[in-house]
């Protein structure tokens, strides 16, 4: 890729800007030291466009870019199933998970584990999420963003890969461990309309140069007919992909663990929820992300269906030097992720390739401030706090969000040459995350809805579903993960009611939550928006059965 003056400058312009509006965003006014609540919860006043637009700036990262481009080259449009099913999941967190949460006046999810169970269970959900957001997210994404950027104005041998990781890294650091959540929500509102835009612009583009005569539309049927299969949602068997995603078993199972644990459980999404103004904002935020969820599709899977057609070179598709050995390893293998990469490395022009790149950047930047504010915040408030310095003042425990931030980027920036032999990036994330988060998903919804759940039967759910998971994804029979973890939720959550029934010496626990109609109420713009999505949804998967 050559970039031009003009890319340059609109690249490093974006980036002083983005750190600049960080720190004015967050900047402390003369005398008056930033406390936890203005680090963690931006003050709890963020109105409900800026929670919906930090929720998918958050989300949307080179695990979606890179990695989910990647699946849509090797499986088609059935990995867009985590998007549509993810914007039902929304729904369900704003009308039945959320009101519990805002009504606990939570920091952190483990919060909630301490509420209704214990700060044993609480702190080893503590442990286990620091851990998480380290080694899986923030390594993956910092790995996925420094490939990316390799790919686009590198050469893609990863000459310059530790250097991008490195400049991605400080971009993120430079404004969240100063401004915290109001640092990153407020910029997210900006970001999410570039990653957006710049995703669009790929997308046209790609379509525009599959077939000689051009057009987007002559683009996207030329994709549609040569590669007919690449469109189907739910795959049959004889799939190559189907492990991944095991059919009508995707639509019924395990990805509703995946996403209920991500959208309403994982802290670095639900934090800025429990930063809104109100429920009523809060609610209306994540109706606004689901939204944007139906169209993430077009921005992130399209492409690596575009990449595939012009590799696999059908008849009518627009011949291009190179491809072949662009996505050919040295082992004969394919490169799947390197579609997103290769697309803008290709096609993108001179004068739009600066703008690309910035919202690429931008998606990166925003999820690794996220993940960094939320280690910080689960860290601080549910270790340090109440087993290092219980009588920590409000500054004390912002400057160990800080330095805690800035330790765990460290060692993501370490850990990424680990990353490089990974064929599915995306795959990967949710396959290694899905060994352990059906057992706190359980543990999560028997504790919500489910009044008799103790707490002794919580830590023993919690712990068999590791063990459980470990043995599903061991055993002989070969499993689709998203069928282990369907599995493993449904195991743990029959563990959980046997031991309470057994143990508990009260019909229900006292720590039990009471539901009414009033806490589950939601005002009609949640309604009417969750009627539109659900009827889209309907729509989109009966035209791409």
């Amino acid at each position: 890729m050559n970039f031009s003056a003009i890319d340059y400058g609109v690249f490093f312009g974006y980036i002083i800007f983005i750190v600049g509006l960080g720190l004015w965003v967050s900047r402390e006014k003369k005398g008056h030291v930033k406390d936890s609540k203005d680090y963690f919860l931006a003050g709890k006043a963020l109105p409900w466009w800026a929670v919906g637009s930090s929720l998918i700036a958050a989300n949307i990262s080179a695990e979606q870019f890179i990695g989910m481009s990647g699946s849509g080259f090797a499986g088609g449009l059935a990995i867009a199933s985590y998007e549509w099913m993810a914007a039902i999941t929304l729904l369900i967190v704003g009308k039945f998970f959320l009101p519990i949460f805002i009504e606990k006046e939570l920091y952190t999810i483990p919060q909630f584990i301490e509420k209704r169970f214990s700060t044993n269970l609480k702190t080893i959900l503590a442990v286990f999420w620091v851990a998480l957001f380290i080694f899986v997210n923030l390594t993956s994404v910092l790995f996925l963003g420094g490939k990316a950027i390799d790919t686009i104005i590198g050469v893609g041998d990863g000459s310059i890969l530790m250097y991008a990781v490195l400049g991605l890294a400080f971009i993120a650091a430079a404004y969240s461990l100063y401004g915290g959540l109001a640092a990153v929500a407020w910029t997210d509102v900006v970001q999410v309309v570039l990653l957006i835009l710049g995703g669009l612009i790929t997308s046209f583009i790609a379509l525009n140069h599959v077939t000689p005569e051009g057009g987007v539309f002559n683009g996207l049927s030329h994709i549609y007919n040569v590669a007919g299969d690449k469109f189907h949602m739910v795959l049959t068997r004889d799939n190559p992909e189907f492990n991944n995603l095991p059919g009508i078993a995707v639509l019924i199972g395990g990805m509703w663990v995946a996403n209920l644990y991500y959208w309403g459980f994982n802290q670095y999404i639900i934090q800025r929820t429990l930063a809104a103004k109100s429920l009523a904002e809060a609610q209306k935020g994540i109706a606004l992300a689901a939204f944007l969820k139906m169209i993430i599709p077009l921005i992130v899977v399209i492409p690596g269906i575009v990449a595939f057609v012009l590799y696999a070179q059908p008849e009518g598709t627009a011949i291009i030097d190179g491809v072949k050995e662009a996505f050919t390893k040295a082992d004969g293998t394919l490169n799947n992720d390197k579609a997103y990469p290769w697309l803008i490395s290709v096609f993108i022009p001179t004068g739009l390739q600066g703008l690309v790149l910035a919202a690429l950047t931008a998606a990166i930047v925003s999820s690794l401030a996220s993940m960094l504010n939320s280690t910080s915040t689960i860290f601080t408030m549910d270790i340090y706090k109440p087993f290092v310095n219980k009588d920590a003042s409000e500054q004390n425990l912002v400057t160990v969000a800080r330095i805690t931030a800035a330790i765990a980027l460290l060692i993501a920036i370490l850990m990424t040459p680990v990353m490089s032999n990974i064929p599915q990036m995306f795959q990967y994330i949710q396959e290694y995350t899905g060994l352990v988060s059906p057992g706190i998903l359980g543990v999560f919804l028997m504790g919500l809805f489910w009044k008799k759940t103790t707490n002794k039967a919580a830590i023993v759910g919690v712990l068999c579903s590791i063990l459980t998971a470990f043995f599903l994804k061991a055993s002989i029979v070969d499993l689709p993960f998203l069928d282990q973890m369907f599995y493993t939720l449904t195991i743990t959550m029959v563990i959980i009611a046997g031991v309470s029934m057994t143990t508990s010496v009260t019909d229900d626990d006292p720590k039990g939550i009471p539901l009414t109609a009033k806490t589950l109420y939601t005002e009609s713009v949640f309604n009417i928006s969750a009627y539109i999505i659900l009827l889209i949804a309907a729509m989109l998967y009966t035209v791409f059965w």
